[in-house]
């Protein structure tokens, strides 16, 4: 009987981590002042992930991306998918895309669940040991 509760117990908890997702609206933190930019709204498509910027916030100084390239130059941030592509691997998402608007480059992406509201979001040259990791906390 024992064995069977501990059994349970741990299916249960492991079925509470897979159900977690990285899908929702998170805000992001500036990495130079440290304060909240943008609300961005996770969501699948075609069995990715990619995310928008819904909303920005008071602190945001940066409207439009003026250092973009392509069809991306000059335009509003707000509304503006800049992470694109990630695939799923199990326990985090990988392969895909970030956009920094503030510089106007890609960078690779790698994203992963630190906890139901915090998710680490990495982007990188190349190999993703040559990065730097945000942490996003969930908008509830």
């Amino acid at each position: 009987m024992k064995k069977f509760l501990i059994l349970n117990l741990f299916v249960l908890i492991s079925s509470i981590g897979w159900s977690q997702s990285p899908i929702g609206i998170w805000e992001n933190i500036d990495d130079e002042d440290g304060k909240p930019k943008s609300h961005i709204e996770i969501y699948e498509e075609n069995g990715k992930l990619y995310g928008k910027v819904i909303k920005l916030l008071e602190g945001a100084t940066l409207y439009n991306c003026k250092k973009c390239k392509g069809d991306k130059k000059d335009q509003p941030i707000e509304g503006m998918v800049i992470l694109w592509d990630l695939e799923n691997h199990g326990d985090h998402y990988d392969d895909g895309t970030i956009l920094d608007p503030k510089k106007g480059k890609e960078y690779g992406c790698k994203i992963s669940l630190a906890s139901a509201d915090v998710l680490d979001v990495r982007g990188y040259l190349k190999f993703a040991v040559f990065g730097r990791t945000q942490k996003w906390h969930r908008v509830k």
